[in-house]
């Protein structure tokens, strides 16, 4: 029997309100439906969000918000392994229904008006939230894309000031996604001075390639992964990578798409 995770209690924390919830959302209602079910966690949702959202279209993104079917399912009981995968695209869901996608497809590129485009070329790749401004981001560190689908790059604002526990929601391998702000340390450091080439300047941020993994005592991993209350999950952070671009356990095929 399905089971909606609004009753259930997990890693003692309980999830209030979750099934079928409807707000306003500026011109946004959204609906989400989590349930466990045979090993699985399964999200089922229209993909807007539960929170007020900036303007779409703006002059950085020239899309259009609009309700999306969405179902995707995770292990309910996932394993970490000693390998990191890389993931693309979809990298998991918040509790509000919203799709969460770090990552962009764009790079520097000189000779487009917009001077970034879907051309890898320069081997400079944008970064969401550091480009935020460039890609149209809202207040939520989220924007649309040519299907309409409103998705986080970064600390969802929204949905945090509304969230009565640390849970945010859950990663496309079954972790548990966390915020739990500064307690969180990212274990990444922008690279010093100048980038070499490209679109010169200094590393600031704007490019994945502006970044480095440094590691250090009492940082989390290259996944953004950590314990908390000896359990491994992941988490939200504050500064890059914000959530996270890797998982250690085995991907739900779900999310083994662009």
């Amino acid at each position: 029997m399905d089971r909606p995770l609004s009753y259930l209690v997990i890693a003692g924390v309980t999830i209030i309100g979750i099934v079928a919830s409807a707000v306003a959302a500026g011109a946004a209602s959204g609906s989400v439906s989590i349930t466990k079910s045979r090993g699985k966690i399964c999200m089922t949702s229209n993909g807007l969000p539960d929170h007020a959202t900036g303007r779409f279209p703006n002059p950085g993104n020239p899309h259009r918000m609009t309700a999306q079917f969405i179902e995707v399912c995770v292990p309910e009981n996932p394993v970490k392994t000693s390998r990191a995968t890389q993931l693309r695209g979809s990298t998991g869901f918040a509790l509000n229904g919203v799709i969460i996608r770090p990552g962009t497809a764009d790079y520097y590129d000189p000779s487009s008006r917009r001077g970034f485009s879907r051309n890898p070329a320069s081997g400079w790749k944008l970064d969401g939230k550091g480009a935020g401004a460039m890609l149209g981001l809202d207040q939520n560190n989220a924007h649309v894309d040519h299907r309409g689908l409103y998705h986080y790059h970064a600390m969802p604002t929204g949905l945090l000031k509304g969230n009565t526990s640390t849970l945010v929601g859950f990663a496309a391998d079954g972790f548990e996604i966390h915020y739990v702000g500064s307690k969180a340390k990212s274990g990444f450091t922008l690279k010093p001075g100048n980038r070499s080439g490209g679109p010169g300047g200094r590393h600031d941020g704007t490019y994945l390639q502006d970044w480095q993994f440094t590691g250090g005592t009492g940082t989390l991993d290259q996944c953004n992964g950590g314990r908390l209350d000896g359990r491994f999950v992941y988490f939200v952070t504050d500064s890059y990578p914000y959530f996270p671009h890797c998982a250690w356990g085995e991907i739900s095929r779900d999310f083994a798409r662009p």
